[in-house]
This record gives structure tokens, C-alpha cells and sequence, in this order.
């Protein structure tokens, strides 16, 4: 299936997994499973250059989190990337799925990150493979303009209102993208869309609230627990996350690869697709081959 038609891939399976949880996923392709988490203000509208090819080799699981892209908000209004992980969590568990690598994407990238722990510190590491984290938050850090605005609720919603989505989303894209000439009106049109219902702007907003997990430095002391293959792919002029970020990742994490994609910013499936998916492509290549002899193996 083309990545243009994503929203129309959802699978009664997968519907039925998700059940209670407020999350939307949708599969594409079988085979080794991977699940993709999108980022801040995203749906998985974010990673629509990658699908296709991927789902030549592998079952791809794409995400929308709480109150995004086509996901309904949670009951009890908690959008922390701690609810949203466990959440994520439940899931895997109810699908039953094993050996499974997760990718996420800027909060996603952080969002992947525990639940990973989540299932380690269930003594569930057969279920996951692999972390890619692509630009995601670890340690505290400067928060981004954006974000900063969007925590405050009346100015969020102003803005919103007053500028209009599609002008508020053209700026933000402005702000993290390396060249800027390379943003388009679909690509406007597809972070926007979300954004114009009333449950996808209160999402972008109390998102932007709880978007520090509490006791986010002892959480951080944990990390260097994931002893599984990790790649932290990066772009050279990310101005949203850091690229220390990546670096201290790679340094404390025991088996962590950073990859530094050159003239990028915060949006590498989109700005880099081919080299940032070549990247992901060499984790997924390793990974298969260690599942494929555990399987074979007595």
C-alpha cells in the first residue's frame, strides 16, 4: 500500500489490540515487527517516506499517541510521555509481539526509550530487539520556543485561532528544518489537519504541559541499563534536541551508535528520508540475522 492511503491501512487486528487504550495504530507489511512512535504536535503522518519500504521486510506498526493524528484524547487527561509509554507498553503485550524494534521520533524517540525500560524492568526483553531513537529527548534540557508557548493554554489556543494552523505550522517547520525550501503545502497540510479539531488542539497543548516527566535526572540514572543495540540518529543542526544529547546518549547507553546526518535538522525521515532510512535499515539488517539464529539455533 502507498504511504498516501495511512489512514485507511488500520487492521481489525490491530484495533481490537489497542481496545481500551487511547491510541491508533495502523500495519502495513509483514514480517519482524517494528513500531514507530511520531514526535510533538505529530501523527504518523511523520514517517509516510519510510513505510513503504520497510513494509517490504517487516510488519510496521504506526502509532498515534493520545489526542494525536486520529488517536482519541485519554479519560484522564494525563499526556505525560510516562502515561504514554505504558500505554504503548500495554499494547505490544496484548499484541503479543516479540523481538520487536522501536522507533520513535523527537518525544517518540523518548517515548520508545521507556518502553524499552518498561518491558526490561518486566523481565520482558524478549519482546524488544532494538532502540532507534531518532532526535529524542533524554536528559533536561532548554525547552523549545514552540513548546514554551504551547504551555500556556489561552496563548496556545490564541494563536492557534488568531495566526491560523497552517501559518503556525509553516513557522514551526521553519524553525527545524535545515533548508527551508524544502517544505512543502502537503507537508503543511499534514501536520495541520490534526491540529484543526478541538481534541487535537487541547492534545498539543497539555502535551506541551507534561511534557517533562517528573524525576526526569534519577529516570536518566536507569539508562544504562538497555543493554540492547541502540542507534541514535541525529541531525547536525537539530535546534530542538541537541546534538549533545545524542552524544551523552552514546556514551552512557553500553551498546549505543550515533549516526550525525549532515545538513539536517529535527525532521530527518523527512529532510534526509534515503540516508536516515539506510541508517535504520542497518539496525533492522543486524537485528533480523540475530533473531533468525536465535530461532534456528537448539
Amino acid at each position: 500500500m502507498n504511504a498516501a492511503g495511512l489512514g485507511e491501512a488500520r487492521s481489525a487486528a490491530n484495533a481490537g489490540a489497542v481496545g481500551h487504550l487511547p491510541l491508533d495504530v495502523v500495519t502495513h507489511g509483514e514480517g519482524p515487527p517494528l513500531v514507530l512512535l511520531h514526535g510533538f504536535g505529530a501523527s504518523r503522518f511523520t514517517f509516510r517516506l519510510w513505510v513503504d519500504e520497510l513494509a517490504q521486510t517487516h510488519s510496521v506498526h504506526l502509532v498515534d499517541l493520545f489526542g494525536h493524528g486520529t488517536a482519541p484524547p485519554p479519560q484522564d487527561q494525563r499526556y505525560g510521555p510516562l502515561e504514554q509509554a505504558d500505554a504503548v507498553t500495554h499494547w505490544i503485550r496484548a499484541a503479543d509481539l516479540r523481538q520487536t524494534v522501536l522507533i520513535g521520533h523527537s518525544l517518540g524517540g523518548g517515548v520508545a526509550l521507556l518502553v524499552a525500560l518498561n518491558l526490561i524492568q518486566r523481565s520482558e526483553i524478549d519482546r524488544v530487539a532494538a532502540l532507534v531513537s531518532v532526535a529524542g529527548p533524554a536528559y533536561s534540557q532548554a525547552m523549545p520556543t514552540y513548546i514554551s508557548l504551547a504551555r500556556i493554554p489561552a496563548l496556545g489556543r490564541t494563536l492557534l485561532r488568531l495566526v491560523g494552523v497552517e501559518r503556525v505550522v509553516r513557522n514551526v517547520l521553519e524553525h527545524v528544518v535545515f533548508d527551508r525550501s524544502t517544505i512543502t503545502g502537503a507537508q503543511i497540510a499534514g501536520y495541520a489537519d490534526p491540529l484543526r479539531r478541538p481534541t487535537g488542539r487541547s492534545a498539543l497543548i497539555q502535551t506541551a504541559r507534561q511534557i517533562v516527566p517528573p524525576g526526569l535526572d534519577e529516570l536518566a540514572t536507569h539508562f544504562p541499563s538497555l543493554d540492547l543495540p541502540v542507534l541514535l540518529l541525529w541531525g547536525r543542526h537539530d535546534p530542538v534536541i541537541p546534538l549533545w544529547v545524542g552524544e551523552r546518549m552514546e556514551r552512557e547507553l553500553p551498546r549505543a551508535r550515533l549516526v550525525v546526518l549532515e545538513r539536517c535538522g529535527h525532521l530527518p525521515p523527512e529532510e534526509v528520508p534515503a540516508e536516515s532510512l539506510s541508517a535504520v535499515r542497518t539496525v533492522l539488517d543486524t537485528t533480523d540475522t540475530r533473531t533468525r539464529q536465535r530461532t534456528l539455533s537448539p
